[in-house]
Parts: structure tokens; C-alpha cells; sequence
């Protein structure tokens, strides 16, 4: 009985191992946005502490010098809160990027499956085709031999 063999498994095992690549691409730029997210986090803790002990400073017996430091602080927890935002986005956009790239890959690979079952199909049908024709070649033969 004769054996399948793929002519194109050489793409597929490519597309298998780009695949696996850009799962992995995917992954870092997923694990990236994390961080990046909770960079974000913690400046915003940092800045409602930071707000909470101005206020604090408002009240009672106001210190000029200290109430200018809170302040300063601040307005410098927002601008790593501004910078700290666009980060976010620009891991976004990469992690994105990586899911669009991921995806187009996982239908090439997909398409290349599809194409070996229907050239397994093709074989099994081919491979019945030539058993039928044996078969009846065998009939033929019996019955002409009576």
C-alpha cells in the first residue's frame, strides 16, 4: 500500500514554526502592556497620595514652602502620569500589532492544512480508484479464465 506524503510539508512545518514565533511576539507584547498598565497604576496611587497630603497641607497652619512642594510634586506625578499614558498606548499599539500579525499567520497555516487534507483526500480517492481497477482486473481475469 503506498504511503501519503505532502509535497508542500516543508511550507507547513514553516508556517508551524512562524506560528510558534509570533505566539511567542504575541506573548511579550501582551506581558509589555501589562507592565506598562501597571506603571500606570502606581503613578496614579502615587499622585492621589500625593494630592491627599496637599489637601492636608491646605489645612490648619499653612506653610508656604510646604504647600508649594505638594503642589510641585503634584504636577510632577501628572506629567509621568501624561508620559506614562502614551506608554500605555504605544504598548497597546504593539500588542496589537502582534495579534494582527499572529492572526495572519495562524490562517496561512490553516490554509496550508486544508490544502493537505483535500491532497489526503485526493490520494485516498486515487488509492480506491486503483483498488477498484485491480479488483476488477482480478474479476475480469477469474471469470474469463472459467
Amino acid at each position: 500500500m503506498a504511503k501519503f506524503k505532502y509535497r508542500m510539508q516543508n511550507i507547513l512545518d514553516i508556517k508551524m514554526k512562524l506560528e510558534s514565533q509570533a505566539k511567542i511576539a504575541y506573548g511579550v507584547a501582551n506581558q509589555k502592556y501589562l507592565t506598562e498598565q501597571q506603571k500606570l497604576q502606581e503613578i496614579v496611587l502615587r499622585r492621589n497620595n500625593y494630592e491627599q497630603a496637599w489637601k492636608e497641607c491646605m489645612t490648619g497652619t499653612i506653610d508656604v514652602r510646604q504647600v508649594s512642594h505638594a503642589r510641585a510634586n503634584v504636577n510632577t506625578m501628572k506629567t509621568l502620569m501624561r508620559r506614562q499614558m502614551m506608554e500605555v498606548h504605544k504598548a497597546e499599539l504593539e500588542l496589537e500589532d502582534a495579534r494582527r500579525a499572529l492572526n495572519e499567520i495562524i490562517k496561512e497555516r490553516k490554509t496550508h492544512e486544508k490544502l493537505k487534507e483535500k491532497a489526503f483526500e485526493e490520494f485516498k480517492a486515487q488509492l480506491n480508484a486503483e483498488e477498484s481497477k485491480e479488483i476488477d482486473q482480478l474479476v475480469s481475469y477469474t471469470y474469463s479464465n472459467k
